[in-house]
């Protein structure tokens, strides 16, 4: 066959595989038997390998997989992927809805969907083609599995219709149950041990190194939200609408599975539908997830440094079971919380195998009048360690003792310390308690601090305990003679890790700032501090009255940024970070200063506007030395209003005499300045 027609009859068979694929696992209506479409996918299959130059990425063949991926690139998402703040109740769900209402100043459409048990997946698509599939990571950046995805034959390679020319949908990859279950049949006929959850080996599968394995797996998923430059329409639901056009497996409106709910109460009736008919799903749910339809209101209802403001997911009631308490022991952390963990007779719960659960601290042990023999009480909510919520006492043994907290640290044996005003009891042996040394350094090397590639918790653990390692500083001591001789580390692994310790010099400020491990000190607030003193000597200069009126620093922060730099321990430290080339400093280009005509003064965006996005408009306040804040006060300087825009919140300004600006008048004022 001559080369021209190998091609055109490579792209026939593409295109109608991708069609049948279509078909079949987006529609549920296959039109040619499985035996046709193995023959069509066979003729695929042999002239790819005769004539590679015309294989494409996402041929329907990449369905099979094959790609063995050693090690899974580090991507940053071009757009943070968020997690959802958690409700419980309906209360939350009315507060969350008035909270909304009354930012946005105007009537707001919901659109309610369920809450899918799974991993959640960023992919992109670029001239209709699938581009890249990322996890959500640490939600600034995510591990690159796009061979993986590949196989999932739920996940449109190539899109048919108006589709942008390049954007973001993200969704969660899950098990089918009946797959789960087959799979678990399986192993048990082989004398394998059995998968514990779908969840978890939805998510161990997509970091298998063999695409092939993934492929067999069977996995799928469901999209839900699409995000980029020139989307069809300002609304979420109309959205979605036209990823089905396009190919993708969306939540089926039919089904019940999404809906646009104009109040409260069909929220309410979204939810009570899906908590008695869950258990008729293929999948797993654990609740309703509620967002904002309208795009500008989200936009303007904007993020915390967590979750988006505009979305809220309201969970189901969780499993709870009764098991033995048989132990109580004590954990400490990195900044030196003890907190004790129950230690119970192995008992199933939400599908997998619980043996130890949270007790939170002496106040909750007293409170429930833990003991040790009890029955317990035991859920997981909304968090992914189960904790203890209650005690059987109508089954308590006679001889049971109350549970006495401990006095000294479990590590080191110092006195331990309580706070006022705070839960928890303190090691306060900073400097010599293992736990604490050990997780600062952890956190230290972490992605949303340092970042350091090559170095994970066991090996901080093993250079610790061969005296390497005492404080974050030593790792920029380490060298390749101390590290060969060490179990497990060969050349290549010491190579990679020196080589991850070196780039993580370049880490901007910000980040050093966090990762440094300053008590109350997170990401939001480093970036804050960072800003405001420009350099690490500043800083470590500053008093109480400095620290307050800095944006966000309240009192206990402040005390604590003082505290942290008069102790001539971490001051050693900190000179040490430095003379090893860490950046203690924001340089220009960093704080992308343009002027600071806009100093001290808080400015509110709201509306749509023809020559910035929102966020560029934040950024061009930051820039200015502005503050952007989110909601209307007598302290604003600024409204800077947009067309569409809520009355409410133009009425509120005007009333308290807030300077109000057109996008023009703001531009007008940038160039004046």
């Amino acid at each position: 066959m001559e080369e021209h027609n190998v091609r055109v009859r490579i792209e026939e068979l593409s295109k109608e595989l991708h069609r049948h694929n279509y078909k079949y696992y987006i529609e549920d209506r296959p039109v040619i038997s499985d035996y046709e479409f193995d023959m069509l996918l066979e003729e695929l299959q042999s002239l790819e390998k005769q004539f590679p130059q015309f294989a494409d990425p996402n041929s329907p063949t990449q369905r099979i997989g094959g790609t063995i991926t050693k090690e899974f690139n580090t991507v940053v998402h071009k757009y943070p992927m968020l997690s959802l703040s958690n409700s419980y109740s309906k209360e939350e769900i009315e507060e969350f809805d008035q909270r909304v209402q009354k930012l946005a100043g105007k009537k707001v459409t919901y659109t309610c969907e369920l809450k899918y048990d799974g991993v959640a997946i960023g992919i992109s698509y670029k001239q209709g083609k699938l581009k890249q599939a990322v996890t959500r990571g640490d939600g600034t950046q995510g591990d690159d599995i796009t061979n993986n995805v590949r196989t999932i034959r739920g996940i449109p390679l190539n899109l048919t219709g108006d589709y942008p020319e390049e954007f973001e949908i993200r969704g969660e990859i899950f098990y089918p149950l009946t797959v789960f279950n087959a799979l678990n049949q399986d192993r048990k006929k082989k004398g394998e041990s059995l998968f514990a959850n779908p969840r978890n080996t939805a998510s161990g599968t997509l970091k298998m190194q063999d695409s092939k394995t993934v492929a067999e797996r069977k996995l799928d998923a469901y999209l839900y939200y699409i995000l980029g430059e020139d989307l069809p329409s300002r609304n979420h639901f109309e959205n979605l609408s036209k990823a089905k056009e396009w190919g993708f497996k969306v939540p089926d409106e039919g089904k019940n599975m999404i809906a646009q709910c104009e109040d409260i109460h069909a929220i309410y009736s979204f939810i009570a539908y899906w908590d008695t008919q869950r258990e008729m799903l293929d999948f797993e749910i654990d609740g309703v997830v509620i967002k904002v339809s309208e795009i500008d209101i989200q936009e303007e209802l904007g993020y915390t440094a967590k979750s988006p403001r505009w979305a809220i997911a309201y969970k189901f009631q969780t499993q709870q079971v009764e098991t033995r308490l048989n132990s109580i022991t004590y954990q400490v952390g990195r900044t030196g919380a003890v907190t004790p963990v129950a230690n119970l007779e192995p008992v199933l719960l939400a599908g997998t195998t619980v043996k130890r659960a949270s007790l939170h601290n002496a106040d909750q042990i007293e409170k429930l009048d833990i003991r040790l023999g009890d029955l317990v009480k035991v859920e997981k909510g909304g968090e992914i360690i189960p904790k203890v919520v209650g005690v059987n006492l109508e089954k308590r043994a006679d001889n049971s003792v109350p549970t006495n907290y401990i006095i000294n640290c479990p590590e080191c044996n110092t006195e331990l310390q309580r706070i006022d005003g705070e839960a928890q009891h303190y090691c306060p042996n900073v400097y010599a308690c293992p736990p604490q040394i050990k997780g600062r350094m952890i956190h230290f090397i972490s992605r949303k601090a340092m970042n350091v590639d090559g170095l994970g918790e066991e090996t901080i653990d093993q250079l610790y305990r061969a005296g390497l390692l005492r404080n974050i500083a030593d790792l920029y001591d380490l060298n390749a003679e101390q590290l060969l001789p060490l179990e497990r580390m060969a050349e290549t692994s010491v190579n990679k890790l020196l080589k991850g310790i070196q780039a993580s010099k370049a880490i901007a400020f910000p980040k050093v700032l966090f990762a440094i491990g300053i008590r109350h000190i997170g990401e939001t607030v480093a970036k804050k501090l960072a800003k405001h003193f420009k350099d690490i000597k500043a800083l470590a200069s500053a008093k109480m009255e400095d620290l307050i009126p800095v944006d966000e620093i309240g009192e206990k922060i402040a005390k604590s940024v003082v505290d942290f730099f008069q102790n001539e321990e971490n001051n050693k430290i900190i000179q040490r970070l430095e003379e090893a080339g860490l950046q203690m400093k924001l340089y220009e280009n960093e704080q992308q200063i343009e002027s600071t005509f806009l100093e001290d003064k808080k400015i509110v965006v709201s509306g749509v506007f023809s020559n910035f996005s929102r966020n560029e408009l934040k950024e061009k306040i930051e820039m200015n030395g502005g503050t952007n804040v989110s909601s209307i006060s007598s302290k604003t300087d600024y409204l800077v209003a947009g067309e569409n825009m809520g009355p409410a919140k133009l009425e509120k300004a005007q009333k308290l005499g807030v300077s109000i600006l057109s996008e023009e008048e703001f531009i007008q004022l940038l160039k004046a300045n």
